[in-house]
């Protein structure tokens, strides 16, 4: 049985070649496309608490599509190559019409070069200003004018203020949290000279580190074992 810390690359390996990454995969995905196609049709009556558990919800799922993305980025969803670039791809596409070929070298070199003026990830204080560098980076011209060619399309048949309220919405908070739990809490600040990766980790709370960003707070954890899967980051802390 393997112990908080003693994960083994081959032991990882042999949970992906298991499938069980793309079960959990496809179990994000699922759920993602089944609350989506629940809330496009929910009747909304004002800001009442079902509503914002909704929106809730559907941020955390969006949150999980990227983190699936980022897991096929470290080719840890499936041993398939191309099964595995398949799902990364098109939960990147799904995220507001993200490109694979554009993010995976991108999310390489903030792991090379974390914490430096080479890191994509990485910029200047304070919070909004390195917010705004983030969005620059990594959202183009394109994916707004798709999405609002997409918009305009699909409010045909859906009510306009479920797309905004149960697409639009939960992908902008989605993105600030993935944002300020995934890089700026684990990036910001001085840190050790020793500290390779120069990142830190969230306190060890398993519940919150999962609700927050699918224990990405984890973050030194993750860079010293990119090749573990977000669902056993857990026992690397």
């Amino acid at each position: 049985m393997q112990t908080s810390g003693s994960l083994s690359f081959t032991f990882i390996r042999a949970q992906v070649a298991s499938g069980k990454g793309v079960l959990i995969a496809l179990s994000i995905l699922g759920l993602w496309f089944a609350l989506l196609a629940y809330n496009l049709q929910y009747e909304v009556n004002g800001l009442e608490p079902v509503l914002l558990l909704l929106i809730l919800l559907q941020t955390h799922l969006f949150t999980g599509l990227f983190i699936t993305a980022h897991d096929a980025m470290h080719g840890t969803v499936s041993s398939n190559k191309k099964l595995n670039k398949f799902i990364g791809a098109l939960c990147l596409l799904l995220f507001a019409l993200n490109s694979w070929k554009r993010m995976l070298p991108k999310h390489h070199e903030h792991h090379r070069f974390a914490g430096t003026d080479e890191d994509p990830d990485y910029g200047p204080p304070p919070f909004w200003l390195w917010f705004f560098k983030f969005v620059k980076t990594y959202v183009r011209w394109y994916q707004i004018v798709g999405m609002a060619i997409l918009h305009n399309i699909a409010k045909i048949w859906i009510p306009e203020i479920n797309l905004v309220l149960f697409y639009i919405v939960p992908s902008i908070l989605s993105m600030l949290q993935l944002f300020y739990f995934g890089t700026y809490l684990p990036h910001r600040g001085e840190h050790a000279p020793d500290n390779k990766h120069k990142a830190r980790s969230q306190s060890k709370n398993h519940l919150w580190a999962f609700i927050s960003c699918y224990f990405f707070g984890y973050h030194y954890e993750h860079h010293d074992a990119p090749g573990t899967p977000w669902w056993l980051l857990y026992a690397r802390k």
